[in-house]
């Protein structure tokens, strides 16, 4: 089957359907460069109405600040995650992000690795289905070591246990801040009152995970997002 086998009236991608019905696929959206729908704020809320075409988007995380991670001469990025009610299989759905990643100008074989990227899409969570594939995992694999992914994630998945792990979303992100910082440290849940829109989420006990001036993970607003 190709990769778009039929393009309806409505413009959107038809794939096979799981015949079971539905699964929630937590999605992460990342992007640092401007593409055709402006800036990347703009970029990740033209995409996740792209994602409408593979299911439908129920929830929608706060968008987020971030320094970037592997390859630090580049942007800071937006990140945000969104929960996409689909019935397609997971290689369907991620051939389907791959086109919508290609149609905002992402091209993974010819970008740099963790390099600048107009859009990035990444399966997080998909139902409760473990995943070890050439070009597909699922859960994403660095999930946990990610502030980026985590703090939005929690926002709209915060009690959703992580297959395979064991430890729900909030308690991952717990984890990375006690990784860094010792046991005593707990992370505020994003939610809390003192995370405050541009604020750092950060413990006053150590600001070097989530908070410094240089890598903080921080919540934004954005017109164009709130405006979807």
């Amino acid at each position: 089957m190709s990769l778009i086998s039929v393009l309806d009236r409505h413009n959107k991608y038809w794939f096979p359907r799981y015949p079971e019905g539905m699964r929630t696929a937590y999605i992460g959206m990342g992007a640092n460069l401007a593409s055709w729908a402006g800036v990347p704020e703009a970029t990740l809320a033209a995409a996740a109405l792209r994602l409408e075409s593979l299911g439908q988007v129920a929830r929608r995380s706060s968008l987020y600040s971030t320094a970037p991670v592997g390859f630090a001469a580049q942007p800071r990025f937006v990140n945000a995650v969104v929960a996409l009610e689909t019935e397609l299989k997971p290689r369907e759905l991620l051939k389907g992000m791959l086109a919508i990643e290609i149609e905002f100008g992402r091209d993974r074989a010819a970008g740099v690795v963790n390099g600048p990227r107009t859009l990035d899409l990444d399966i997080l969570i998909f139902g409760d289905l473990e995943i070890s594939e050439p070009g597909l995992e699922i859960p994403h694999p660095r999930m946990a070591e990610r502030a980026f992914v985590l703090a939005p994630l929690c926002d709209i998945a915060a009690e959703v246990v992580v297959p395979g792990c064991g430890k729900t979303v909030h308690e991952l992100i717990d984890s990375l801040k006690k990784a860094k910082a010792g046991p005593s440290t707990s992370l505020p849940h994003p939610s809390d009152e003192d995370l405050s829109l541009g604020t750092p989420v950060r413990s006053a006990q150590d600001d070097s995970v989530f908070g410094s001036s240089t890598d903080a993970v921080v919540r934004i607003e954005s017109a164009a997002w709130l405006s979807r």
